[in-house]
């Protein structure tokens, strides 16, 4: 490990008025996690950051420490602020491994999770505390969605993703049923008639958003999403061009480059990347290179033609008169975000959805059904793995007071 975490932790300067945690979107008590790790107190620090947030160990490592809780840091107005994604996954790490109990008593009540991902996986562990009967359905063979589908190895390696199943799924007695959609053979009515007292949606955001321009379904065009999900699959050649400069375009560039190919180039509409600091840096360090103010026109056999804008300041762009420029390139990526699949939806009464088809739920999850649930980036969009657990947190506890008839407060 780069950094001697005790001397990490020794920097902490234990302020009174903590900025780290409130930079941090679930709440972290970091100042208490750091005091106990500096008090040998190693099991207890663990506990705690377990029970704040179930996925500690995957957070520690793809958060965007320098936008929460490294970026709110004191020491980082003058200097290198406490690094505390690596005393995170120092702890977390450490502790896991200790983590044996088995299932909670159970309550008897059934409670469907449809997707794994990380809303399904936060919503799952915390009610199987409570004793409930959860069942996971997930439409690919494993379980992890974004997690182990949309995030590169390098990143997040899939060791994390199975400790987590060992522990907090299969020793808590959460079944698992993999490639199964519902909406297919199995719909959201069969659930409630099979006795499942509560249903939650966490199906995420898996249909890649297409540009919408001539070329897009050459065979040399791929979308970010699908790309990232199976990288092995694909035959890139020696160049490619990547439409997008967020941190998923900085996924794709970086597994093209582990990949083998040695010419990779983002494109961003706007001035700068969309991208965190971070990505941007890694991936301009291990030789991605990037174009600005340039929009995609038309994609071809051999490339893609684009054409200088201007931004105007108010979210829109001019186009430049004169100054189309041609990009050659072996293939394309297109990493311009994701939506959602609209197969439960469809194959469901009641369920209400908004103009981009993400499910309308209030701040509790509730949906306009009763007794459906849903949080994650199947509600909100795409947005980081931290704020879909944030969120859960408070879904799981709605979800338990509807089933044990309690109000909401």
């Amino acid at each position: 490990m780069a950094l001697h975490i005790l001397d990490e932790a020794n920097r902490c300067l234990e302020c009174k008025n903590p900025t780290c945690i409130k930079g941090c979107p679930i709440g972290t008590p970091i100042p208490q996690v750091i005091k106990l790790l500096k008090e040998n107190r190693l099991d207890e620090a663990g506990k705690l950051l377990f029970f704040n947030n179930p996925l500690t160990t995957i957070c520690s490592l793809i958060c965007n420490h320098e936008k929460q809780c490294e970026g709110h840091c004191v020491l980082a107005k003058k200097g290198n602020p406490v690094h505390f994604s690596a005393i995170e996954s120092y702890i977390s790490n450490a502790y896991a491994p200790k983590m044996v109990k088995g299932p909670a008593e159970s309550n008897k009540k059934k409670v469907a999770i449809v997707g794994s991902g990380p809303a399904g996986l936060t919503i799952s562990i915390i009610l199987a505390r409570y004793g409930y009967q959860v069942t996971i359905f997930e439409s690919k063979d494993k379980i992890g969605g974004i997690l182990r589908y949309g995030i590169p190895e390098f990143r997040l390696p899939k060791r994390v993703l199975e400790d987590l199943q060992y522990r907090h799924i299969e020793l808590k007695g959460i079944k698992i049923r993999p490639n199964i959609r519902i909406g297919d053979a199995i719909g959201i009515d069969d659930l409630f008639r099979d006795g499942y007292k509560a249903i939650f949606i966490g199906t995420g955001v898996w249909r890649a958003n297409a540009l919408h321009i001539k070329g897009e379904t050459l065979g040399n065009v791929h979308f970010a999403i699908n790309y990232l999900t199976n990288p092995d699959v694909y035959k890139l050649g020696d160049s490619v061009t990547i439409i997008g400069a967020g941190n998923a375009a900085m996924d794709v560039a970086r597994t093209a480059i582990r990949n083998g190919c040695p010419n990779v180039t983002c494109f961003s509409i706007t001035e700068k990347v969309a991208a965190s600091d971070y990505e941007y840096k890694y991936a301009k360090l291990e030789g991605v290179k990037f174009e600005y103010n340039l929009k995609p026109i038309e994609i071809r056999e051999d490339g893609v033609l684009f054409r200088e804008v201007r931004e105007n300041g108010d979210g829109t762009y001019t186009e430049l008169p004169d100054s189309d420029v041609f990009q050659p390139s072996s293939s394309v990526i297109i990493a311009i975000s994701q939506g959602p699949r609209n197969v439960i939806v469809n194959s469901t009464t009641g369920l209400n959805v908004n103009d981009r088809g993400l499910l309308k739920a209030d701040e509790h999850g509730n949906t306009s059904r009763p007794g459906i649930f849903a949080s994650g980036d199947v509600v909100s969009g795409a947005r980081t793995v931290v704020e879909a657990v944030a969120h859960s947190k408070i879904v799981a506890e709605s979800m338990h007071k509807y089933m044990q008839g309690l109000p909401e407060e």
